[in-house]
């Protein structure tokens, strides 16, 4: 029982060290997103697809909703 111990905690660590490689940094480099409020959009935004479409409208890639109020925020690459 006593050699178990070690054993087994080895190889969860072992396992913890594999998961944490892959879920590590990619090579691949990602464009930071710039964020503005929209212009053009009404009321709470609950609909990432309504505040997108309002936001291309405006020129911009996509929008988002966020904070307690339920703004609408335009995105694009920066």
């Amino acid at each position: 029982m006593a050699r178990s111990v070690p054993l087994v905690s080895t190889i969860f660590v072992l396992f913890l060290l594999v998961v944490a490689s892959e879920m590590g940094p990619s090579i691949v480099a990602e464009a930071r997103i710039c964020k503005s409020p929209s212009e053009k959009f009404k009321g709470l935004c609950y609909s990432y697809r309504n505040c997108g479409n309002v936001c291309q409208t405006e020129g911009f890639a996509g929008g988002e909703c966020h904070g307690f109020r339920r703004r609408c925020f335009c995105t694009k690459p920066c």
